[in-house]
């Protein structure tokens, strides 16, 4: 999997300040963007984030390349409305290559490793002949989920915060939960400020899954491994 952040809102946390800071203010957001400094950006953000004043990080946008994840991620990623998307198409696209996720519970042992493995070459050995007939469009129905596929994404800081929430959380699929850190590691590195907080709601407070809480709450500002993740899978999986 490859995540990279490919383009965002210059000055994302001076922007949302100065934005937040005009609904309280005689001026304007152009001068008040001129004169805030870091230290009262961060305030700024933390107050009005704290109020549910959200409508405030939305003048920040966050554009990225997500790359070589499973077709199953991305019917989960799209759930989220609130976003701009690009999807390689299997229309337009030839899709020759077996090019699949192996999720490590299915890695792990042999048998069913080989067994998933000559089911996903069965998939596209009968899509490379379909698509001698047929067009690439009605090819594509034979391909299974784990198909790689890359997709942009455009997400202003509100979702990203919504989305973060849910998707770093440990109860996440592990797919996603490794596409969603990887996402807010790139965004932190930006805006330090907008994200600060960002991440599951266990940094935060309480976990807010209720009886279905994992009963391990991350620590404020941890940004766990991919490895870490896998093997955490593996773990809950076994229980």
């Amino acid at each position: 999997m490859k995540v990279r952040l490919l383009n965002y809102t210059k000055n994302p946390d001076l922007i949302c300040a100065a934005a937040a800071q005009s609904c309280y203010s005689e001026k304007g957001a152009s001068e008040l963007f001129e004169t805030t400094t870091d230290d009262r950006a961060k305030k700024m953000i933390k107050k009005v984030v704290g109020m549910g004043h959200l409508s405030t990080v939305e003048h920040a946008y966050f554009t990225f390349s997500i790359e070589g994840v499973s077709r199953a991620l991305t019917h989960q990623l799209v759930r989220h409305r609130v976003a701009s998307y690009s999807q390689q198409s299997q229309r337009y696209v030839k899709m020759d290559k077996a090019n699949y996720v192996t999720p490590a519970s299915i890695a792990r042992d042999p048998k069913m490793k080989d067994m998933y493995d000559r089911l996903m070459q069965d998939s596209w050995r009968a899509y490379r002949e379909l698509a001698q007939k047929v067009p690439k469009e009605d090819a594509r129905y034979v391909l299974p989920n784990a198909a790689h596929t890359n997709i942009t994404v455009t997400m202003n800081a509100r979702e990203l915060w919504h989305f973060f929430n849910l998707r770093c959380c440990r109860r996440a699929q592990w797919e996603i939960r490794i596409m969603a850190w990887k996402m807010l590691a790139e965004a932190k590195k930006v805006a330090p400020i907008l994200f600060e907080n960002a991440g599951p709601g266990c940094f935060r407070g309480p976990c807010p899954e209720g009886e279905y809480a994992c009963g391990k709450p991350y620590k404020k500002g941890e940004i766990p491994s991919e490895e870490g993740i896998v093997a955490e899978s593996l773990e809950s999986e076994s229980k």
